[in-house]
């Protein structure tokens, strides 16, 4: 059957006619779109151009952080005691890891120095776009991991805190926390300096986190500074060998060492027993971390003596002649019965120093008023925090003169009833060795003579450094401080633990203060063992020791000419068979 054909221009569609309003809609239609394109597009590159930036910026801009260089301690010879080292630390992205090449995960794990299966369980966080895998490892390793070429493994620039004086100085050095801010001792004081100012860098990565462009200014990175203290390395790391020595053999607690240039006020050593290593801090304990000679406090016990004479000598109460009647050898005072190891009889104000009378220092206080008392000890520096530059010092304990009992300052005349750090009472003594005047101490390199505040006249201060030499020789309680070719002085203490409100009956603090040379002193040095429990712990026979040794030490290491003959001990072979 035929179809017959109708012309395409003659279609009845065609012919017939179209309304207009359909024409000008689907105009309207066109232009409202286009409008509606237009509008969104000023919204966008225009009205919220800041919005769109700042999504583009988070995806794909990054600002890197340039680490500044920490700045190194050094001692007062400029010995490197903790300086910083590149220490890179390894990232992932943990989506873009392989885990078709198990071998080259295996030789990653051994790296870091992680079990395996750690190392996968690292790497299946939830986070599949960063996870650190190890903080700070060594520069070796990091150049090692580098040329496994593992996708998705990458690296960035860190240091590392080295310390090489290692237990010996960790006390005063301190150390940083894994973001390298300081967290204790000179690494926190002098955190603001040490640490500098970080650099930045803009950057564009791609999804892999690589960096396709630069983009802005780089702002380079400002190292920290350097810190020079005035610890002595040598005489530090002599001081704590001999402290831990002392601690040992005694079967102690604990000990710390101070000594004090009695010229500058520089604190040459500050060493204590326990102790740690600032590099590898696993398992650290607080009996380990505490810097004993600033943050833990005692009663002097009779190294408190040596003061009581000289407030009163400066008060013209006594002269160092003046009898005082000890025996028999105790003395009763509000109920209380305060006793002396024997019965001295009558002795002169050097011999109350030489054989440590109780009964003698507080006959002396009793010749003073509690206010006179208390004004010398706070002019000392007792019941106040010391004004050193380090964190953790304390204030001990002096009560306010107006609530003193006649006993309470009877006993305080002997170290009783006040409570002081080994510090402060190394500190106090620099007043009899520059002369009568309290110099202020510093942590610091400060080569300059100190000038101090004026406590006791010169003459006076003199005086009490005779005592101090008689009770560290022939017939005092300190012989055993006797040095090689110096002459010296200081003052032993003994004193019963406090426990809750009382005392224990069989545990000791025992120490040893004094000077070297005597007549004209260059150093300070005190020593406190912790509860000596092996037989021994009179702070003459177990503080004074340690004195000895590094007062020689010390003042060979500085210098000084030996103020005494030294004479030859040659020991022959006959000498040695009788």
């Amino acid at each position: 059957m035929s179809r017959k054909s109708i012309p395409y221009t003659s279609s009845p569609l065609l012919a017939s006619r179209t309304p207009v309003w359909r024409s000008k809609l689907v105009v309207a239609a066109a232009a409202v779109g286009f409008t509606a394109l237009a509008a969104r597009a000023v919204h966008i590159q225009v009205l919220a151009n800041d919005f769109y930036q700042r999504q583009g910026e988070v995806r794909f801009a990054r600002t890197l952080e340039l680490p500044a260089n920490r700045g190194r301690i050094i001692d007062r010879n400029g010995m490197i005691l903790a300086s910083s080292v590149p220490a890179p630390s390894i990232w992932a992205i943990p989506e873009d890891v392989p885990r078709d090449d198990p071998a080259a995960l295996k030789q990653l794990a051994k790296l870091l120095d992680m079990p395996l299966a750690s190392l996968k369980r690292k790497l299946e966080d939830e986070d599949k776009t960063f996870v650190w895998l190890k903080r700070q490892v060594d520069e070796s390793v990091g150049k090692q991991i580098h040329a496994l070429g593992i996708k998705g493994i990458y690296q960035r620039k860190e240091y590392r805190r080295e310390h090489p004086e290692g237990e010996a100085t960790a006390h005063v050095v301190g150390f940083t926390n894994i973001e390298d801010k300081g967290q204790e001792g000179i690494e926190l004081a002098f955190d603001d300096q040490l640490a500098g100012r970080a650099g930045s860098r803009r950057v564009i990565k791609d999804r892999l986190g690589r960096v396709v462009e630069s983009v802005g200014e780089q702002v380079p990175p400002v190292d920290g500074k350097d810190i020079q203290l005035s610890i002595d390395s040598k005489i530090q790391f002599f001081a704590y060998q001999k402290l831990k020595e002392a601690v040992t053999a005694n079967k102690a607690k604990a000990g710390s060492v101070v000594v004090i240039d009695a010229i500058t006020g520089e604190v040459l050593a500050m060493a204590n027993y326990p102790s740690f290593s600032p590099d590898d801090r696993r398992g650290l304990t607080g009996e380990q971390l505490r810097n004993r000679a600033l943050t833990d406090v005692f009663e002097p016990g009779s190294t408190m003596k040596p003061i009581t004479v000289a407030m009163a000598l400066e008060a013209h109460r006594v002269t160092p002649q003046t009898l005082i009647e000890t025996g028999p050898g105790r003395f009763s005072i509000g109920g209380f019965t305060i006793r002396d190891t024997h019965d001295y009889g009558t002795l002169t104000v050097e011999g109350v120093i030489q054989k440590s009378s109780n009964v003698g220092a507080l006959k002396i206080a009793q010749k003073m008023s509690p206010h006179e008392m208390w004004n010398t000890y706070t002019a000392l520096g007792y019941g106040q925090k010391p004004q050193l530059q380090f964190p953790g010092t304390v204030t001990g304990r002096l009560r306010p003169w107006k609530t003193w009992k006649p006993v309470e300052q009877a006993t305080m005349a002997y170290g009783y009833g006040l409570s002081a750090s080994l510090f402060q009472m190394a500190h106090s003594y620099t007043a009899f060795a520059h002369d009568g005047a309290l110099i202020p101490a510093t942590i610091l390199k400060s080569p300059e003579p100190a000038t101090g505040i004026p406590v006791f006249s010169a003459q006076n201060a003199a005086a009490v450094r005779k005592m101090l030499q008689m009770a560290a020789g022939p017939g005092g309680t300190g012989q055993r401080a006797q040095t090689i070719g110096y002459s010296v002085g200081g003052k032993s203490g003994t004193a019963h633990k406090q426990v809750g409100k009382g005392y224990a009956t069989n545990k000791y603090r025992s120490w040893f203060t004094g000077m070297a040379p005597i007549d004209k002193p260059r150093i300070v040095v005190a020593v406190m063992i912790d509860e000596p429990s092996a037989g021994k712990y009179y702070g003459g026979e177990v503080a004074a020791p340690v004195f000895s040794e590094t007062v020689q030490q010390t003042l060979r290491l500085m210098g000084v000419t030996p103020d005494m003959a030294v004479k030859p001990q040659i020991v022959t072979a006959v000498e040695e068979s009788l």
